[in-house]
């Protein structure tokens, strides 16, 4: 068991906290392990606070404003699909890196927004007040109305934007206001080789030599209000931005990250996660794995591919990866049987008072009949989302076509067609289209077979590639040209193209997994659920606990130490890297560790100027610390003690990818790029000294 040698001792707080709970909650412990600043400072609704530093970068990140004139860090791979859109075989970007030697030569990032909280508000109160006891279809009526209700009053007639999100699986509900920048131009990135150093081979791992960063800024009008692009923009002047530490660390200093985590199911029962591990994690292992195959092979023969399917394949082998380290993570480190446990003691505190187990106790007995129940058909629908609907590009670029403005002259829908062909090869979809036709029918029970099938071996003697050559020719979404073509013609009829029949016959045959049975099970699941957090709210309460809310992408805190682990027998991790790995990882045969010429003459020359490491005399490169984190925190910036930036998360650690379900304090990692390395590689290979002199380096 790996239980018995991991580091003890470890002074981590589990939890994705609230802001506004922070004071109540989790302050004293936050003072005690070092934090020399206060709630207020932090979080406020009233005042400037820490918050007012941190952003949501896209649609997905995190991000940091580090400058008065709204410059701002956030993870290479953040960064990835706006350096890529920006890239083409003439420049690059990807490959070489980019530096605007001026402000003017900023390069605007068409459809980046990033986004600023403004106030977070517990409307609890009036959302249950109008939901009460409603179940099923009745609710979610109800709840849609209160909060449509809501969120048209905190907006009322400014420029923001408000959304109101449930808590607590529907116990509790916060508004959330936000006020969002479309204008977004990158200033700096690394290139690639320095970004995603590793590449998949080390993505999720720990030790980490990465410089996932890239650096972008934020403009607005003249009035510093949100615009759409425009040359006569200016930077925007934050309310708040961080200053950005040169001090360096030591084991067993306070870190303290804000950002924006994604999803995580803490609370999730047993029978969730068998379900978890067997189907969703399981389809997305084997039919990513497939698609991916395909893909590497074409970006490796051809660079324009490489740069139009980059940002596809990263997003696409990332949680593939995930999901096997969560596999291998659940199996390994025992959470089916520690969620078993969780839950015995749950029922023996539910049957000691006889209210308790007239309110709760049929909730862990109906959830696992209704888990039971769906497994039927649960595989077939995920093995189908991951294959041949999400993971087939013709099909979904058909279906997108099918949503432009019919009302709309065709010259005016032209550049929503471009978009959609944008980055798209019809021989590399080709190529995986038909490994997993034949992937997905070896996956599944021939009931789970869409008709098309019968079709394939009727008619093409059960060749995949004869039916795909058909696909392709035959079909007028292959192309752009062929589209527009077929468009001008007035008596062509798309839903009768082989594509669009192709398409409708898989979205029939998820119609017909996705019984009236199967979703009063959801149904069901989803109220006891809710159920199950009230109960674990009191439970907890019973034992003077707190309990967290899982992760939903809104703002959260997380505090803990930066400190190494021991994953192993005899395997032992510093808190810290350095570049002396970098050289002893470089490969120059292997794109993932190639090494570029002007990092590896600074590193053999020592020249790291004023960011190295005065303890250790080294360049450090990557830390580790026990902050809690899932994917969303991306791009968050890790603080020390005094609120100053000391690096940037990107990552979290191999042996504990059930991080998502359950927390292990011994063991989970949050992965971060010293800020000492990002500044080191901004001025020595990069020659960004203009955005260097616009930070506050303490």
């Amino acid at each position: 068991m790996l239980g018995i040698l991991l580091t003890v001792g470890v002074k981590a707080d589990e939890g994705m906290w609230m802001l506004p709970l922070v004071e109540k909650l989790n302050i004293q412990k936050m003072q005690g392990l070092g934090l020399t600043m206060t709630a207020e400072q932090i979080y406020s609704n009233n005042n400037t606070s820490l918050k007012d530093a941190v952003v949501i970068f896209g649609g997905g990140c995190t991000g940091v404003m580090v400058s008065p004139a709204g410059l701002l860090f956030t993870n290479h791979h953040c960064g990835y699909s706006a350096i890529q859109q920006l890239s083409s075989v003439e420049h690059n970007y990807l490959k070489d890196g980019f530096t605007a030697a001026e402000l003017t030569d900023e390069l605007p990032c068409k459809g980046l927004a990033v986004t600023f909280l403004v106030k977070v508000e517990d409307v609890t109160p009036r959302v249950l007040e109008k939901t009460g006891n409603l179940t099923g279809k009745e609710r979610e009526k109800a709840l849609n109305e209160i909060i449509e209700t809501i969120r048209k009053e905190a907006k009322g007639e400014t420029n923001y934007t408000a959304q109101v999100r449930s808590f607590y699986s529907g116990n509790e509900y916060y508004l959330f206001v936000y006020e969002r920048f479309n204008d977004v131009r990158l200033a700096y990135t690394p290139p690639s080789s320095i970004g995603k150093f590793g590449g998949e081979t080390d993505n999720w791992m720990y030790p980490r030599h990465t410089g996932d960063f890239s650096v972008f800024r934020v403009y607005a009008d003249k009035d510093g209000k949100p615009a759409e692009y425009s040359d006569k923009n200016i930077p925007y002047v934050p309310k708040r931005f961080a200053a950005v530490s040169n001090k360096g660390m030591s084991e067993g200093d306070y870190a303290m990250i804000l950002g924006n985590p994604g999803s995580t199911d803490r609370y999730a029962t047993s029978y969730a996660i068998k379900n978890r591990v067997k189907n969703g994690n399981s389809a997305r292992i084997e039919m990513r794995g497939v698609k991916q195959d395909v893909w590497k092979k074409f970006m490796r023969a051809d660079e324009a591919i490489n740069i139009a399917y980059a940002n596809k394949f990263a997003g696409s082998s990332n949680y593939w990866k995930n999901s096997i380290g969560m596999n291998n993570a659940i199996k390994n480190l025992n959470v089916i049987a520690e969620k078993e446990k969780q839950e015995a003691e749950f029922t023996e505190w539910i049957n000691s008072n006889v209210s308790l187990k007239q309110k709760y106790g049929n909730i862990l007995p109906e959830l696992k009949r209704d888990y039971e129940l769906i497994d039927k058909n649960q595989k077939a629908i995920e093995y189908l989302r991951e294959s041949l609907l999400a993971g087939v590009e013709l099909p979904r670029m058909a279906s997108g076509v099918d949503r432009m403005d019919k009302k709309l002259p065709l010259d005016s829908n032209m550049a929503f067609i471009s978009n959609i062909y944008k980055d798209y090869y019809p021989e590399v979809d080709k190529n995986a289209f038909t490994a997993l036709l034949e992937a997905y029918r070896k996956s599944v029970t021939p009931d789970a077979l869409p008709e098309i099938y019968k079709t394939i071996d009727k008619k093409f003697k059960g060749n995949y590639s004869k039916y795909t050559d058909y696909l392709f020719s035959k079909s007028v979404f292959t192309s752009q040209d062929k589209l527009v073509k077929a468009l001008k013609k007035s008596k062509y009829d798309l839903t009768k193209d082989p594509v669009a029949v192709f398409g409708k016959d898989v979205q029939k045959k998820m119609t017909e997994l996705r019984t009236k049975e199967y979703d009063e099970a959801l149904a069901n699941i989803d109220n006891n659920k809710r159920l199950y957090e009230a109960a674990l709210k009191e439970w907890y309460a019973a034992k003077d606990k707190p309990m967290y809310p899982d992760a939903n992408f809104t703002m959260r805190l997380t505090y803990g130490q930066i400190l190494g682990y021991k994953p192993a027998d005899g395997v032992d991790y510093e808190f810290h890297t350095t570049t002396k790995g970098i050289l002893e990882k470089e490969d120059p045969e292997n794109p993932e560790f190639v090494v570029p010429e002007k990092l590896k003459e600074a590193i053999e020359k020592g020249d790291y100027g004023r960011y190295i490491d005065t303890k250790t005399g080294k360049m450090h490169v990557a830390f580790i610390s026990t902050n809690d984190i899932t994917g969303g925190n991306s791009g968050s910036p890790v603080f020390n003690a005094a609120g100053e930036v000391i690096g940037l998360a990107f990552d979290g650690n191999w042996e504990a990818m059930s991080g998502d379900i359950i927390f292990e304090p011994n063991l989970q990692r949050t992965i971060s790029v010293d800020i000492r390395y990002v500044l080191f590689v901004m001025e020595k290979v990069g020659g960004a000294d203009r955005l260097i002199k616009e930070l506050t380096i303490k």
